[in-house]
């Protein structure tokens, strides 16, 4: 897919700061990074065939969720929030420094966006193209696949970030309230082959460890884990 190929490698100028896709599993899913600015919000916006989540890195974001300007919450650092597909949503930087935040889509598709309103005014433009990008260099960080049984480290200001390839989630501590994980590849099924957890789901680290007790990894799980610096 083109779309898939173009914006893997482009950093996204947006009225309201920049994005770039930090990660990508193909079709399957991308994470991307955002960089909100104080003041600023995305539009208020849905995608109709994708689920969509983030877990905000830094700084404090407002959420609105539905096109009811009431439903706003405030989310800080290492909150996990998961859209279904069609569901109106916006994010606003409440915080000084502005916000961060990884945003993570199933499937993979940048054109899958519906613009309720825009304090810009994108209402009825597309996703931003070819003018609005510019090449990715190695100030950015990027995110890799590790091998199986390893794991990548990253640093993201006060906190780490990991992704391990792994069948055996017994590392993981049941009372972990420093720390939240997304699933970037793989599955927990029950007996009977159905998904219990799958990739772009965004999960407690706790709840998740308390799940593979319960339930069969049946192909190896690729976790994106975010936790505070000890």
């Amino acid at each position: 897919m083109k779309t898939i190929d173009f914006y893997s490698n482009k950093v996204v100028t947006k009225p309201w700061g920049y994005e770039y896709v930090i990660y990508n599993n193909k079709r399957k899913l991308a994470v991307t990074f955002l960089k909100i600015n104080h003041g600023h919000k995305t539009s208020l916006h849905c995608h109709p065939q994708k689920k969509t989540g983030f877990i905000i890195l830094s700084g404090k974001a407002q959420v609105q969720i539905g096109i009811y300007k009431k439903n706003k919450k405030n989310f800080s650092s290492l909150s996990r929030l998961v859209f279904r597909a069609g569901l109106f949503h916006s994010l606003k930087a409440v915080s000084k420094r502005g916000l961060y935040a990884l945003e993570f889509e199933t499937p993979y598709n940048k054109k899958d966006l519906v613009r309720f309103e825009d304090s810009y005014g994108r209402q009825k433009k597309h996703y931003e193209g070819k003018k609005f990008t510019k090449n990715i260099d190695s100030s950015f960080l990027k995110f890799k696949d590790p091998k199986i049984g390893k794991k990548n480290n990253y640093i993201f200001n006060d906190l780490n970030i990991s992704i391990e390839v792994t069948k055996n989630l017994k590392s993981l501590t049941k009372k972990d309230d420093r720390s939240t994980c997304a699933i970037l590849n793989g599955n927990l099924k029950d007996n009977g082959g159905q998904d219990v957890i799958a990739y772009g789901e965004i999960i407690k680290t706790s709840t998740l460890r308390i799940l593979s007790d319960k339930f069969k990894i049946k192909k190896p799980l690729t976790i994106l884990k975010v936790s505070k610096k000890n």
